[in-house]
Order: C-alpha cells, then structure tokens, then sequence
C-alpha cells in the first residue's frame, strides 16, 4: 500500500507544483498587461479599425511622417522573432532586432528606466497575452537622405541614457515611497517628458528627469496638432492650482473640475492612465505636484467679473463677444466657469493662457470628443467650427477667451488661423481615442 500512496503523493505534489507556476505565470502575464497600459502602448501602436497593437498610428515630425509599428507576437510582421533580451534593447536602448536605431519617436529614453523584471512582465505579456496581427505598416514617408537610420546611432549614444544609468538615477531621486514611485511611472514607462519636455534642435529632451533641471516636464513643442502644457506648478500655465485630487481626477476619467482632456492626451486616458491604481495615480499627482515652476515670474491668476458683468448687461460690444455668446456660452457660461467635470471651465484653463495658442484655435476648429470612461461611462462631444465660422471669426473669438476673466493671454489674429489650419491633427488619432475603448 506504501507504493501506491507515495505515487498519489508526488502526483498531487507535481499537480501543486504545476499550479503555482500557472498562477505565477498568469501572475506575470497581468503585471505586463497593467505596465502596458502605464506605458500607453495602445494609444501608439493600436489603429482604429485594426487588431489591437498592429500599429499604423501615424506621426508626424520635423523629417516627415512616420507610422507605428506592428508589437504583436506575429513572426513575419511583429515581433514574433524577438528574444526577451532583444525585446528589452528595443525599449530601452532603441535597438531593433536588425541592430538598427528606432526613431526617438519611440521614448527609449524614458524606457532607459524599467526594470528587468518590468521588462520580462511585458514580455510575457506582450508574447502570450495579444493575438498575432498579419499586418505591416504603412511605409513611413521620410525622404532620402533623412531615411537613413545609422546616424541615428549617434543619436542614441550622444542623446539616450543607458538603462545602467538611467535607472538607479530615477530610483535614487527620492527617499519618500510614494514619491520615489511617482518619479518611476512618470520618467520611466508613461514617459510624460516626451511630450511635455521642451526639446532641442536635435530633437532630443533637455531634461528626462526632475534632477536635470526645472526644464522637465516645463511643456513641449507642437505634438500633432498639441502644445502639451507645463505639468509643473506655474500658477497659470502648469498645476499650480489644480489638487492633488483633481489630477487624479483628471487622469482616471478624463475629467476634473480644473479641465478636461482633449487632443493627444485623451488616448493617454482612455488607453492608459484609467486603468492604473488609485494608489499609482496619486503617486503619479503627488510627484507631479513635488515640481516646482519652471517659470518663476508669472503672476497668479485672478477671476476678473468684467466680461462677465457686461455679458450679463448684454453688452456684446467686445470683439468676439456676440460669437461667444451664440457659440460657447451655453457650455461654458457668460462666466467662463463652465460645469466642472461635464463642460471644461475657460476661466483659469492653463491651455487658455498658454503663449502658443495652437491648442485652442485646433479644439475650435475640429472639435472634440471626451470618450467614455470606465468611472465616467457618459460621452461629451464639442462641435467643429472650422466650417461654421470664418478664420477671422475663429481668431475673434479665440481672442476673446484668452482675453476674459482674468485670463489675459495674448490676442490672435486670421493669420494665425489660417497657418495654423495646415497642422490640424491627423485624423486617425482621433478616430483612435473616440472608438477605441
């Protein structure tokens, strides 16, 4: 009986055994699933209408236009061949499996600061949890001589940290927990600095990290279409007024009473920072709120009733006025405080008294859409006005804004709008963030 027993005892051992590395592996498979989520990898590889992660998000830069890759497991057209090693250089280091150097659209930089084991979840997840997706790309249209991709190396090397650096530099920032975790999910995987960063000439970040300098996180150069904002704490045109809350706020559901996303940054959301914790998301804002203004003279925004009270008197003798009043009134309201967290106040909106108005003469012309989100299920849609209102008509009104409730940015004129038509932001980024959920 002795022989019998000792079988059934090393099978249900084996069976054990077998469990426990099931659970580790789905274990595993998850964390890669909630670092790519961190790491916003949907929000560029994954085109409305196509497989999940089979690329084709267009982008364009100063070289020309280039499209996201194919990071599925397919052999032939993703990443199928790809080692772990080889997975792991890519992201971090910006070397393909060919040897070649990615284009620094691709935020290895930011990478440079995942962990091993951040990088094996990702792997396992991005290797047994996504289906394979036979699809290429289009070609990326970059013109001879700006295509060839060896000068690229020096790039990398003069321009990208290696991980051997770049991580125990983010990892020794901070002695506190919940910020020395913010400072990894915002430098590292969600890569902020890449747009929000000021860049150089040479297109690299002038600072990659809270340690290089106030110019981290300081606000970027046009994005498709989007000035990304300061996330530093300039009372009018960074987070020096929003809470740790509303950041919070703004990153699980789109939404907070300072503002609402819009352009680039609601695929952010609705791809990413949504799903993250409650827990990492604070971390995320109490990081965010630890920078201090890059620009140290500006002075605080005031509400200023003028407009308001002579809107009240209907008096519609300020240019732009009668637009506004027909146009934005019924959302926004004659005093520019909108309905926080369903229609975006204009009053005190840093994206209103940016320098660059770009974001809002693009956000009057195409529009947008605030997508449902898991903790916000309703859908907020803004209408075009690009073929309703003349350039001049768009700039007056603009104007406007930027001008009322103590806003006091400067004005706009139909020159500007008419430029500023030719960047409009690429269509499929905005099919991606309103269908993609």
């Amino acid at each position: 009986m002795k022989w019998p027993l000792l079988a059934v005892c090393i099978l249900g051992s084996s069976l054990a055994g077998n469990a426990v590395a099931q659970d580790a592996d789905n274990a595993t498979l998850e964390k890669g699933r909630y670092l790519a989520a961190a790491s916003d990898c949907a929000a560029c590889h994954s085109a409305h209408g196509k497989p999940e992660y089979s690329g084709g998000i267009s982008f364009s830069l100063p070289m020309g236009k280039i499209y996201s890759t194919n990071i599925t497991p397919d052999a032939d057209h993703g990443i199928g061949h790809y080692t772990e090693a080889q997975f792991g250089r890519a992201l971090r280091e910006g070397v393909r499996r060919d040897g070649s150097t990615l284009y620094p659209a691709m935020p290895f930089p930011s990478y440079a600061r995942l962990t091993d084991s951040d990088i094996h979840a990702l792997f396992v997840y991005f290797r047994k949890g996504v289906k394979p997706a036979p699809i290429s790309p289009p070609k990326n249209g970059i013109v001879w001589p700006l295509s060839i991709r060896w000068p690229l190396t020096f790039w990398r090397l003069a321009f990208a940290p290696t991980p051997t650096k770049a991580i125990p530099k983010t990892s020794g920032e901070f002695t506190d927990p919940e910020l020395a975790r913010g400072a990894y999910l915002v430098e590292g995987p969600a890569h902020c600095g890449a747009c929000h960063s000021p860049r150089a000439i040479t297109m690299q970040e002038k600072a990659l990290t809270a340690t290089d300098g106030s110019l981290y996180l300081a606000g970027g150069a046009m994005v498709d279409g989007w000035t990304p904002p300061s996330l530093r704490q300039e009372n009018r045109t960074g987070l020096g007024r929003w809470s740790e809350d509303d950041i919070v706020s703004f990153l699980k559901t789109g939404r907070a009473a300072t503002g609402s996303v819009f352009g680039s940054m609601t695929s952010a959301v609705l791809h990413g920072t949504q799903k993250l914790t409650d827990d990492d998301l604070h971390a995320i804002a109490h990081y965010l709120k630890s920078l201090k203004a890059a620009d140290q003279t500006q002075k605080p925004w005031t509400y200023d009733s003028t407009i308001t009270d002579q809107l009240h008197k209907a008096d519609l003798s300020y240019r732009g006025a009668r637009i506004y009043v027909d146009r934005c009134a019924a959302c926004h309201r004659t005093d520019g405080k909108g309905y926080p967290s369903v229609f975006p106040p204009l009053a005190g909106n840093p994206v209103m008294m940016q320098d660059d108005p770009v974001s809002l003469i693009h956000i009057t012309q195409s529009g947008a859409t605030l997508p449902p989100m898991t903790a916000a299920p309703s859908s907020i849609v803004m209408p075009a006005f690009k073929h309703k209102l003349t350039d001049e008509q768009i700039a007056d009104v603009v104007t406007f804004i930027r001008h009322a409730w103590g806003n006091n940015a400067s004005p706009v004129s139909t020159e500007d709008v008419k430029r500023l038509s030719k960047s409009m932001p690429p269509p499929d980024m905005a099919d991606d963030a309103l269908s993609l959920n």
